[in-house]
């Protein structure tokens, strides 16, 4: 592409995009561009804020670098250049550790990785897939180590990340620079790149 299908509005645009951007910087480091078109619509804008809130809120074994890691499986699953490299940013700003996002696609059989965390990563990447690819042995090994609830919210994060693909590689979403820093750092040598979204 050669410019984003639509340009993002300035953060000082309307009283609400800076609202937003201030709360996106104290969380992020700094708002993405997906955000500020979302704001040409604003109740769109607040209805991601809110699921996104709530699908990221820690209730506890499903931790939030967990949840991080999970949106980067199932970014890279979908191809999403832009939410790999958001995903990835935002695990290490929430805990996930330098051997886990360097090993995170060797989880099948790399010591980092619990049972738990392959039956969660397995799920998600089956779940991002289309046509789906959730079957029983999965949901069977999901059961096994997770809860309803946290199969929720496991679940809450791939469909949140599943908007955000779409959105995002639709739109041509030109990444910011902290967040291209952070994926160049932590998944270039297994090949990642802007792709698209880079003018």
């Amino acid at each position: 592409m050669k410019q984003p299908l639509v340009t993002p509005l300035d953060r000082d645009a309307t009283p609400q995009a800076a609202k937003m951007a201030d709360f996106y910087d104290e969380t992020l480091g700094f708002t993405p561009n997906s955000l500020f078109t979302m704001m040409y619509r604003p109740r769109i804008a607040d209805a991601f804020v809110e699921m996104n809130q709530a699908v990221m809120e820690n209730k506890g074994r499903v931790t939030s670098a967990l949840k991080r890691e999970i949106a980067y499986l199932s970014s890279q699953a979908t191809g999403c250049r832009y939410c790999e490299a958001h995903a990835i940013r935002a695990a290490e700003r929430y805990g996930s550790t330098e051997e886990r996002m360097q090993n995170i696609w060797e989880y099948k059989t790399h010591e980092a990785f619990s049972p738990a965390d392959r039956a969660a990563f397995d799920l998600a990447i089956a779940a991002s897939q289309v046509p789906n690819a959730v079957n029983q042995a999965l949901a069977e090994e999901a059961r096994a180590h997770w809860d309803e609830g946290e199969i929720v919210e496991i679940m809450g994060v791939v469909a949140l990340f599943g908007y955000l693909n779409r959105w995002n590689d639709s739109m041509g979403t030109q990444l910011e620079e902290p967040a291209a820093s952070t994926a160049a750092e932590r998944l270039g040598h297994k090949g990642w790149n802007r792709g698209k979204h880079q003018y």
